[in-house]
């Protein structure tokens, strides 16, 4: 148990990525193209989805046996935060060109939520079969998610919150790891059978936050600066660097 804690507490430092790797070095270039950097998210989080099909294929066997369950993630994400409220703090004088943005919050906490429970309960696996494939597992789950939280943090970023708030979220939300892993530890084989519908709800929350908030954001921003390039460059860059981690660092 103590080494299930251990590892999944530090995936949780990864949602402090977005502070301690990118904002303390270069804040103020961030700031300034914070809206390119939406679209890196957007590309990045696109090939988490992937990634998350995948593995409900590997689970099951079939696509068709995880699509149900993607359809369901999609749905519930797209139609029940139509009557939430989102965030929409302005605490920062960079964020106030982010007024009427459409990226919404909520979607984006979700999602991450859900997929950090499955994350926990991988983690729980591993080291049920031995700490070296466990110690493999942490480390390929973090390498993951450090790029996955900077990414988050832009997108929270975007959506209007203060950096301050952004990355509370980011902790707390983080810290649904451990209803995977504690619960994983206790319960394996029950928790074990709700992993394929969980990674099932994650690829269609993110579905919905890359094709819903993210890329319209983009093509919004876009067409009120003229830098359609230069977008299609970031979700370039977005999906080959999180491409290049999913192939040569596999998930788990």
């Amino acid at each position: 148990m103590p080494e299930i804690l251990a590892a999944s507490f530090l995936v949780m430092l990864a949602s402090l990525s977005g502070k301690l790797v990118i904002w303390r070095q270069a804040g103020p270039v961030i700031e300034r193209n914070l809206h390119f950097f939406v679209s890196f998210a957007a590309g990045v989080l696109l090939i988490v989805t992937y990634n998350l099909a995948t593995e409900i294929v590997e689970h099951t066997g079939s696509i068709a046996s995880g699509l149900p369950w993607i359809i369901a993630g999609a749905l519930v994400v797209l139609v029940a935060f139509r009557f939430m409220p989102g965030f929409h703090h302005h605490h920062d004088v960079e964020a106030a060109d982010h007024a009427h943005t459409m990226i919404d919050a909520n979607r984006v906490l979700l999602s991450d939520g859900i997929h950090n429970i499955g994350d926990g309960i991988v983690i729980v696996a591993a080291f049920a079969a031995s700490p070296i494939l466990g110690i493999a597992s942490t480390v390929s789950i973090l390498v993951h998610e450090v790029l996955q939280e900077i990414s988050e943090f832009f997108v929270l970023r975007g959506a209007g919150l203060s950096v301050r708030t952004a990355l509370m979220y980011n902790f707390l939300v983080s810290s649904t790891i451990l209803i995977g892993s504690v619960g994983g530890y206790f319960l394996l084989e029950q928790f074990a059978a709700i992993e394929v519908p969980l990674l099932g709800l994650a690829a269609g929350a993110y579905l919905i936050v890359v094709f819903h908030d993210l890329i319209p954001h983009s093509f919004s921003s876009a067409r009120e600066r003229g830098h359609y390039g230069k977008h299609v460059a970031f979700f370039a860059a977005g999906i080959a660097l999180m491409a290049i981690f999913v192939t040569f660092l596999p998930h788990a």
